[in-house]
């Protein structure tokens, strides 16, 4: 069997199990019922629960980053005129709020780009947002990857970051590209926390001194390539948590302690690395302590980031739209979402 062929049977399989519900490591529960809350959006990639209560989203396509009300689905701008993305992906990916000041991760942008040759002066890192329209860059990850490269074989040497979690009065950053997390704190200070193997990094949650990760997994980003892992700032490694869900992309805590993980779905036989998953091919699962993941919703349409607040889960997707969940996560006793 030649390779191409193999490489078309190995996934009609995956895919084929994938849809069935009966990939290893994976159950089907009862499904729950998306409701759309919010559309329009452009390049939406990134989401945070800010201080006051609501949702805010990145729009890399147009370097905006939008409040969404979490009950009616309102949109109004938050800070605009960030550097948008050069490509369908990029520019502003995530947001993060430290002391009630929000800060913006922006990547993709810089004049490393391949086939996009620019001289824009514009930065890849993180920008602190002081006005909805002023910002200053605190610090510049793109030079710091650049001049800090990593083992990975990469096309863009300023990284292609994904996900930014505060932490410890800073911030832990993702890149997918060169293979790890980064430290970085507000005073620019970058090092690299803990790199790993071609497991390309996403999305990010911590409780207390525990990092949580979510990893896609290497082209064409399989089932079982789909990990959720834990480690600390002082592991020389990261443990193992859960697999089974394809191109996992972000990881968050519900109410009562339980786990979640969001699959973007099944990757298209052949696509290039960065490509988005199928659509309506995307999950959200919840991780069980055996180390297996549980369907709870699925056919979602490439979904990027998920966030919590109270029992309801919140999904945004890279079509611009944001997905209520409601009764995810049921509290434990006496506790009210």
């Amino acid at each position: 069997m030649n390779k191409k062929l193999h490489l078309m049977v190995t996934f009609a399989l995956a895919l084929a199990l994938a849809i069935t519900g009966i990939v290893a490591g994976t159950s089907q529960a009862s499904a729950l019922n998306p409701v759309l809350l919010a559309s329009g959006l452009q390049g939406a990639q990134g989401s945070v629960v800010g201080p006051d209560g609501a949702l805010y989203v990145t729009e890399g396509a147009i370097g905006r980053i939008s409040r969404i009300d979490p009950q009616t689905g309102a949109r109004t701008t938050y800070a605009s005129g960030l550097p948008p993305a050069l490509v369908p992906i990029g520019g502003v990916v995530d947001v993060a709020f430290i002391d009630g000041m929000a800060y913006a991760l922006v990547t993709m942008v810089g004049d490393d780009m391949p086939f996009f040759p620019v001289n824009n002066g514009d930065v890849v890192g993180i920008y602190r947002v002081d006005s909805p329209s002023s910002f200053t860059v605190i610090a510049d990850i793109g030079d710091y990857s650049i001049a800090n490269p990593s083992q990975s074989v990469v096309a863009i040497p300023s990284g292609v970051h994904y996900a930014m979690e505060a932490f410890r009065g800073g911030f832990l950053v993702t890149d997918g590209h060169h293979n790890r997390v980064l430290w970085v704190n507000l005073n620019g200070q970058i090092s690299e926390l803990m790199a790993f193997g071609n497991i390309v990094p996403t999305g990010l949650e911590t409780r207390g001194n525990r990092i949580f990760m979510a990893e896609a997994g290497p082209n064409p980003h399989l089932p079982p390539d789909g990990r959720v892992v834990m480690f600390t700032p002082e592991s020389s490694s990261a443990t193992p948590v859960a697999s089974g869900a394809p191109l996992l992309v972000d990881v968050e805590y519900g109410l009562g302690n339980k786990m979640y993980a969001l699959a973007q779905g099944i990757f298209p036989v052949g696509a290039d690395d960065g490509s988005p998953a199928l659509p309506n091919t995307g999950s959200l699962v919840e991780v069980n302590e055996d180390g297996s993941v549980t369907v709870l919703a699925s056919a979602l349409d490439r979904p990027t980031s998920l966030e919590f607040i109270g029992n309801s889960a919140y999904i945004v997707t890279l079509t611009g739209e944001v997905w209520k969940i409601d009764d995810v996560s049921d509290p434990p006793f006496g506790v009210s979402p």
